[in-house]
């Protein structure tokens, strides 16, 4: 009975704590910036078949539902990634789920050339020019990751960083620890002042 119960507990303290850092990666770097126009940039996943995965699938709703929180004019999606598994860039998949089985009809651009976080970033950064907010999508550690990449690249674009609506409470609650595992892997190299929290 105790062997149960201390299982049982660690197992709510091992959710918890992947709620916990999931919800601290998707606050970091970014602020309150407002405007007009808007970018929500989609980071694609690798994808070896012709349709979308599950992965990707999510990424793309959580990047429309990006969209939809707040009152900007003019916000376009991007979707970003090229072929690193198949033939099909990960851009076109994405944006084909997006417009026939989501019915999205807004504004999407494509970038269909980058295979990897870096060049996802340098990728898009000339579609980003003219917008006052960048909203970057993904599980909260790659979009981390990306948001510090964009800081490197091109800080003055980094200032327009805000929250997408790409974590939710309780949202993919059985594998955040899992998560929160590779993401302590995968921003290893991310140095202190990329973890802050810098409001929003």
């Amino acid at each position: 009975m105790r062997r149960r119960a201390g299982l049982a507990t660690a197992g709510v303290a091992a959710l918890a704590w992947g709620e916990w850092l999931n919800w601290r990666w998707s606050r970091a770097l970014v602020g309150n910036r407002g405007g007009a126009v808007e970018a929500v940039v989609v980071l694609g996943y690798r994808n070896p078949r012709t349709t979308p995965n599950f992965i990707n699938r999510w990424r793309v709703r959580a990047g429309i539902r990006s969209a939809a929180t707040d009152s900007a004019r003019d916000t376009r999606v991007i979707f970003s990634g090229g072929a690193t598994s198949s033939r099909q860039a990960e851009a076109h998949l994405m944006a084909d789920f997006a417009k026939s089985v989501l019915a999205f009809d807004g504004t999407v651009l494509l970038e269909d050339q980058s295979r990897t976080t870096w060049e996802n970033i340098a990728h898009v950064i000339p579609l980003l020019e003219d917008v006052d907010r960048i909203k970057i999508v993904s599980h909260p550690a790659h979009a981390l990751k990306a948001r510090a990449y964009l800081r490197r690249q091109r800080p003055d674009l980094a200032e327009r960083l805000v929250r997408a609506d790409d974590y939710r409470p309780g949202e993919w609650i059985l594998v955040k620890p899992l998560l929160a595992l590779y993401g302590l892997w995968t921003l290893r190299g991310l140095k202190a002042d990329e973890r802050k929290l810098l409001g929003g």
